[in-house]
């Protein structure tokens, strides 16, 4: 009889250890799904660098040291909401 039991038993613990291998909160699947995560966060961690990078070379040409007349003329116009008239103004129609 117990020649029987053990092997089942066997057998029922190498099956709980592979259900939990694939299925388990530490599994195979998890690992995958954190994995495209991982790439997805990557990605986004790009796009904010790439705006932050951006971002902190307008705040540079505006430094008090030189600012840059190019870009305080463009600032000021459109928070004035002024043109010269040579200017060609195209309206965005999402804006």
């Amino acid at each position: 009889m117990l020649d029987a039991i053990l092997p089942g038993v066997m057998l029922c613990l190498i099956a709980y250890f592979c259900y939990h291998a694939v299925q388990g909160e530490l599994g195979l699947l998890s690992y995958l799904r954190l994995d495209r995560q991982i790439e997805t966060l990557e990605a986004e961690a790009a796009t904010v660098h790439a705006e932050r990078t951006a971002l902190e070379h307008r705040v540079h040409l505006l430094s008090p040291e030189g600012v840059d007349p190019d870009l305080l003329d463009e600032l000021s116009r459109y928070d004035l909401g002024y043109a010269d008239p040579n200017d060609l103004v195209i309206l965005d129609p999402k804006n």
